[in-house]
């Protein structure tokens, strides 16, 4: 077996909560959680998983609530009820 080393780095202590009770569930350790996400990345040279931006603080969209949020404040809105949609 190759010689182990001590790997350091900080988390949010909300993120290292939830993430040692998903780990304790499964039955493994964070040390193992990481040695696996380590070796899957070594092996395959990329993130094994999608990383991405929610689309929802893009630019366009900023923008667009930026100006909805003026014309409202400037009492240009046209702001109607609706039901709302269910999501499952």
């Amino acid at each position: 077996m190759a010689q182990a080393v001590n790997v350091n780095f900080k988390l949010d202590a909300d993120v290292k909560k939830s993430m040692e009770q998903a780990c304790s569930e499964l039955g493994l350790s964070m040390s193992a959680a990481f040695t696996i996400f380590a070796k899957k990345v070594g092996r395959e040279k990329r993130i094994p998983f999608e990383v991405s931006i929610d689309p929802f603080y893009s630019e366009g969209n900023i923008r667009y609530l930026e100006r909805k949020k003026r014309e409202i404040d400037e009492g240009k809105a046209h702001l109607a009820e609706h039901e709302l949609i269910e999501v499952d």
